[in-house]
């Protein structure tokens, strides 16, 4: 089983970032961390790196859903979503698959909750 879904556009990052957030908005996701790992890795290490930003997605209706059915879950929230330069005027976009990282837990309560999130970021995709 794959831990992600993806999708790969002909679009500038930047404009592609946008799309993504737009297409996560539209879904009821809201982006409340961002990681730009370009700049972080430059930054901290010295290091060069494609443009690669990490969005941690959140949706608080399911979240809360979630969080009443198994109090631990949010040490594997919010859902993230990468967003990749591949290259010149290629970007990825990867969110995780919450089904998948919700077989860890065993509580099958949670199940039904992962498809759900699954199926929007997955709609979130389709939208980009």
């Amino acid at each position: 089983m794959s831990y992600y879904f993806s999708k790969t556009v002909d679009a500038r990052f930047e404009d592609a970032v946008a799309r993504t957030r737009e297409a996560l908005k539209l879904e009821g996701f809201g982006v409340i961390t961002e990681i730009d790992v370009q700049k972080t890795f430059k930054s901290k290490i010295g290091v060069d790196f494609r443009p690669y930003l990490i969005l941690g997605a959140c949706n608080p209706a399911m979240a809360h859903e979630a969080l009443q059915v198994e109090d631990k879950v949010g040490t594997m929230l919010p859902c993230n979503v990468v967003v990749q330069e591949r290259s010149e005027g290629r970007v990825e976009i990867a969110a995780i698959d919450p089904v998948a990282s919700m077989q860890a837990i065993e509580n099958p309560g949670l199940t039904q909750k992962a498809t759900a999130v699954a199926g929007k970021l997955q709609s979130a995709l389709g939208r980009i």
